[in-house]
This record gives C-alpha cells, sequence and structure tokens, in this order.
C-alpha cells in the first residue's frame, strides 16, 4: 500500500503555490546574467574568475553571494573592461542622428570594427567628429558628419551601405544580411568554421539559430540578433585590439 503523507496546518489546496518572483529575486537575476555576460566579454579562465569572486566577495561561487557581493563582483568587472551593450531608450540622445549612430556603432562593434560598445565610446567619437562635447547637443543639421564617418568605416570593412549597381542605400534587412555574411567571412578567415558553412548553417551550428525562411521572411531585426550573436563567437576567436581607441 503506497505511503501517504500527512500535511498538516494547511489545507491541501494551498500544498501547491504558484511561484512568484519579487522585484529583489529579478535584480539578482539580472545581475547574474550580466556577471556571467562580463566573464566570457572579458575572456576570464576559470582561476581568474574565481579569484576575483574570492578578491571582492570572499566566496567561490555567485551562489554563496547577496546583492551587496554581486554589485561589488560586477564592478570589478567593469574596472577590467567589461562594457555592458547600451539598450536602445535606456540612456544617451535619442535624437535620429544618435540612434543612427547608435545602431552603427553597435553593428561595427559586432563585425569587430569597434572594440568598445560603450555609450561613453560612441559620445567620444562623436565629439571627435562634430566638435560637440554631447552628442545630445549636436545640431542635426551636422549630424550627417558623423553618419558618414561610421559608414565610412563600415565600408572600409567591406560592408556596403549602397548598391554597387544603382548606388541607392540598401533596405535595412539586406544591410544586416550583409553584416551577418561579413562576420561569417570573419569566422572562415580565423578558421574558426569550414570554408564551405553557408550563413543559414553557421548560424544554426554556432548560435543555434534557424533562418529557414518563414511566411513573413527574415526580418532586419532578426538579422540584428543574428549579427549579435555571431559577432560574439566572433570575438572569442579572433579578439581584436583597440587600435584607435575607438
Amino acid at each position: 500500500m503506497p505511503c501517504r503523507l500527512k500535511m498538516e496546518g494547511a489545507p491541501m489546496a494551498n500544498a501547491a503555490r504558484k511561484a512568484t518572483f519579487d522585484r529583489s529575486t529579478q535584480h539578482r537575476r539580472a545581475m547574474l546574467g550580466k556577471i556571467n555576460i562580463a566573464r566570457h566579454q572579458l575572456k576570464m579562465d576559470e582561476d581568474d574568475y574565481r579569484q576575483v569572486l574570492f578578491d571582492v566577495a570572499g566566496a567561490r561561487s555567485l551562489k554563496e553571494m547577496d546583492e551587496k557581493a554581486l554589485d561589488a563582483v560586477l564592478a570589478r568587472m567593469k574596472a577590467l573592461g567589461f562594457q555592458p551593450l547600451p539598450k536602445a531608450g535606456q540612456k544617451g540622445a535619442q535624437h535620429p542622428v544618435a540612434k543612427k549612430a547608435r545602431a552603427l556603432w553597435i553593428s561595427l562593434y559586432h563585425l569587430g570594427e569597434v572594440h568598445n560598445p560603450s555609450e561613453l565610446a560612441l559620445e567620444a567619437f562623436a565629439k571627435r567628429q562634430l566638435g560637440c562635447e554631447r552628442l545630445v547637443w549636436a545640431r542635426q543639421s551636422d549630424g550627417f558628419r558623423l553618419i558618414e564617418a561610421l559608414k565610412a568605416m563600415a565600408e572600409r570593412a567591406g560592408w556596403r551601405q549602397n548598391c554597387p549597381v544603382s548606388g541607392k542605400k540598401l533596405a535595412p534587412s539586406t544591410l544586416q544580411q550583409h553584416l551577418c555574411e561579413l562576420i561569417v567571412a570573419k569566422l572562415k578567415s580565423a578558421g574558426a568554421i569550414p570554408q564551405d558553412w553557408s550563413l543559414d548553417t553557421a548560424a544554426y551550428r554556432l548560435c543555434g539559430i534557424e533562418t529557414r525562411e518563414t511566411e513573413r521572411g527574415y526580418s532586419a531585426e532578426d538579422y540584428h540578433r543574428l549579427a549579435s550573436a555571431l559577432g560574439a563567437k566572433l570575438r572569442e576567436v579572433a579578439p581584436h585590439h583597440d587600435r584607435s581607441g575607438r
């Protein structure tokens, strides 16, 4: 006869409650995610990573730490060079020129042409191009110089911005597809993947992303997410040096 456990003090209906997550739990998860991203961005091996945890918080595992200790670890990672990717709409100038510049800046980071993806690095680059202390203060009429400078960087890296036949600006989805193809080409040059891999093959085998056509087609946003994933793989196998302060 199977054993039955008697639960006292609470009705059986309350035995299984739906899991709830308070803001503290969500914040902790966010910090854990950022620390793991930082570890991979900084290319820390296991020993170096554990040493940072011990030096900062006296622990060898994130599970042993409270939020204050996690904040301290994240601060140390930033001091070591971790640069969180900016989120659109979260900080920095939000006028059309700034948004376009930010999108190009992040794409060039995925391509390996920009070393530092942070908002501060973009601001520094914009200051050199426009002579304006803050991008948010830049005149929209002058913004074309910044955009053209970023496009020139893209062209030098082989990322064409216009149709080679008509000279017209390429559609966003075509631009992002070409960016992904260039990253795959760099992975091939680094010997990280076979020469006969297509973009679809690399997307699936490296990133677990299925790129087969759907009824709605593969959008610019889809290719943008793929470029981010492929760019992370490129940085793993072919880390580059900051040649120009970018």
